[in-house]
């Protein structure tokens, strides 16, 4: 039964981050009774030299060889009897991940490439893959208390389109997995011509817009509040820029999860703020989970 249901998939290349990714993608698999699928892309000319050649088989899938294998034993190591598969792919990693992610339950990857370098590995791959991937993306990054679960809590961030969303889901599941709290939070913002010590009154702009944000909190889970009746659940309505508010309260969780918008048509995917700061400054691991829609059709009468 276990076989026929998605992966969880990992990148890796070797780096420690990879490294790091793996374990946390095991771990992963294993409360959600997965498998964990273990993949390696790169186009081979750009390892050609790393080791020598060995029976004649291009150095580069010789050092992909060794970097798979190592990671399955890893894996297996730390959690027994997880189920583990592999694949080598001769094609770039943003490729290769968006294709793995189509038919995988989450893509999970590191923070950091093989050049040590902080956002390498962001920059030519994650954000690619963020933008694009079909399915939920998992960036692992963060201190060991957040990596090892030890937080308790996993962080949603609720916007305007986030009612029964994807992401709500993810986050009620990964949180029932945990046996964590969820912090579920929603910002809002005072209007920027109002001074900070504005006298309060009844009806004001300001206590409109945070009853708003209340209401959208409720609004996005009363579904999966319903299906999770286990699952602890903090509401927060908070002053302030939703990226700025969840990067800070992201140091006291294992997980953030924030939804992204995707267009039908691949013209004009991007990430919004609020994922591409998570994703360069999150204290713990980012949860990138997409929601298609569809794009306004012009009337062209």
């Amino acid at each position: 039964m276990m076989g026929t249901l998605a992966p969880v998939v990992v990148g890796v290349d070797g780096s420690p981050s990879s490294l790091t990714a793996a374990d946390w993608a095991a771990d992963e698999a294993a409360r959600l009774a997965l498998t964990l699928r273990i993949v390696y892309a790169s186009l081979w000319e750009r390892y050609e030299g790393a080791v020598p050649p060995t029976l004649n088989r291009p150095s580069g899938q010789v050092l992909a060889e060794s970097i798979v294998a190592a990671g399955a034993e890893r894996v297996r190591r730390r959690n027994p009897g997880l189920q583990v598969t592999t694949d080598i792919a001769a094609e770039d990693a943003a490729s290769a991940l968006l294709r793995e992610g189509q038919a995988a339950d989450a893509v999970v990857v590191g923070s950091r490439g093989r050049g040590g370098l902080a956002d390498l590995l962001l920059g030519s791959v994650v954000l690619v893959v963020a933008a694009r991937s079909s399915g939920p993306l998992v960036v692992v990054r963060g201190d060991r208390h957040a990596l090892e679960g030890r937080n308790g809590r996993v962080l949603l961030g609720i916007g305007p389109y986030d009612v029964d969303s994807p992401a709500v889901r993810f986050a009620f599941r990964e949180a029932a997995a945990r046996d964590a709290e969820l912090d579920i939070v929603s910002t809002w913002r005072r209007p920027l011509h109002e001074p900070v010590d504005h006298m309060a009154s009844p009806g004001d702009v300001p206590r409109d817009r945070e009853e708003r944000a209340a209401a959208l909190v409720e609004e996005a889970v009363e579904v999966a509040a319903r299906e999770h009746p286990q699952v602890r659940l903090r509401r927060t309505t908070l002053e302030g820029t939703a990226h700025k508010v969840l990067t800070e309260r992201s140091a006291a969780a294992d997980v953030l999860v924030v939804g992204a918008r995707r267009p039908d048509s691949l013209i004009g995917r991007e990430l919004g703020r609020v994922a591409h700061r998570a994703l360069h400054h999150a204290h713990c691991p980012v949860a990138v989970v997409p929601q298609h829609h569809h794009a306004p059709v012009r009337d062209k009468s």
